[in-house]
Order: structure tokens, then C-alpha cells, then sequence
């Protein structure tokens, strides 16, 4: 899937057959905040994103407003020494590095409880 990526920020990439445009928003915000933005063109489209989330930003500065970002798809946790060891091995036995046996095990988790 096309993804627009911009100060952080990651939209998406749509295509409306009725109104013959492009068109998209930024991914992953909370409810309370939507961005949109079209464009005819590719080109156009990236414009449109870019502007609105330079407009977002200025609006968010001008009223002392924390501007929200897009989720990158990295998150730090804390764990006890013990438990990351325990994962080293399983890891290690899985053939698998750490983070892909973490990701792996979150992801069917998320599945599950979908």
C-alpha cells in the first residue's frame, strides 16, 4: 500500500473513481484529530499533504497545542533482566533475532484479541 511520509507524519494513498482524484489522510492519529488532503495528480497530492500538515503544525503552535504523530512502528518497553533473558533464549532457539521473536509474538496476540 502507498504510504506519503512527511516530518513524521505517514498518510495514505487513495483513489476516488467517482470524483476522478486522489486522495488521503494521515494515518494512525487520534479520533479527536483528522488531516485530509487530494489532489489530481501525484504531485498535486503530495502538495495537498504536505500543506496540511504545515497548516496543522502552525495551528498547534499558534494556540500552545502538543501537535500528535503519526505511530512509527517502534515502542521501548521495560522488562525485568530475567525476562529478557528468558527471551534471548527462546529467540536463539527460534533462530529468530530478539525484535523479530518480540514482533512475532505481539502481532499474534494483536490477531487474537481482534
Amino acid at each position: 500500500m502507498n504510504r506519503l511520509k512527511y516530518k513524521g507524519y505517514i498518510g495514505s494513498v487513495e483513489i476516488s473513481d467517482e470524483d476522478n482524484c486522489l486522495y488521503g489522510e494521515v494515518l494512525d492519529l487520534p479520533k479527536d484529530t483528522m488531516i485530509t488532503y487530494e489532489g489530481n495528480t501525484v504531485a498535486e497530492l503530495k502538495e495537498d499533504f504536505m500543506g496540511a500538515i504545515d497548516d496543522y503544525l502552525t495551528h498547534c503552535e499558534e494556540h500552545n497545542i502538543k501537535p500528535r504523530k503519526s505511530y512509527n512502528g517502534s515502542i521501548n518497553i521495560r522488562i525485568s533482566p530475567e525476562t529478557h533473558y528468558q527471551l534471548a533464549r527462546l529467540a536463539q532457539t527460534a533462530g529468530l533475532s530478539i525484535n523479530a521473536f518480540v514482533k512475532n509474538i505481539l502481532n499474534k496476540q494483536v490477531q487474537a484479541m481482534l
